[in-house]
């Protein structure tokens, strides 16, 4: 007789799907290093189009993770940050690397280049925890 196991949480599994979505999750590791303009973050997220970013960030946005700036300069400023939700999902998401650079096979990590440094707007001489997202090489 097959044993009966019990329905999965609700709660996790919106959240799973929350931050399980194409891009998501490495759309809130690439916030996690502060404010970001909309070209540093798609420079930081591979493969993804104009389109998905901008569907992404509106869909974390309505879901409150992700605030909005405008600033009223000429031409206007855009700035994306997360907000305390989003932020709070950082020791998650550390966990879910750690797990990664153990179990799934792959390249190592190239430290950005001096060229998209600036793309990305952060110091190539930072501390590697300010330095922002990792950018992989082919």
């Amino acid at each position: 007789m097959a044993e009966s196991i019990s329905p999965v949480c609700n709660r996790f599994h919106q959240a799973v799907e929350l931050i399980g979505g194409r891009w998501t999750g490495a759309i809130i590791q690439a916030l996690l290093r502060g404010k970001t303009r909309y070209a540093s973050l798609k420079a930081a997220v591979p493969d993804i189009t104009d389109r998905m970013l901008s569907e992404r960030l509106r869909f974390l946005e309505s879901e409150g993770v992700v605030s909005r700036h405008v600033l009223p300069e000429s031409p206007v400023r855009v700035e994306y940050d997360l907000t305390d939700k989003g932020r709070s999902l950082e020791r998650a998401l550390t966990e879910i690397g750690n797990w990664a650079h153990r179990w799934i096979p792959g390249e190592p990590e190239q430290i950005p280049d001096e060229k998209a440094v600036k793309t990305m707007g952060v110091r190539a001489d930072a501390p590697p925890t300010q330095r922002g997202p990792r950018i992989r090489t082919r």
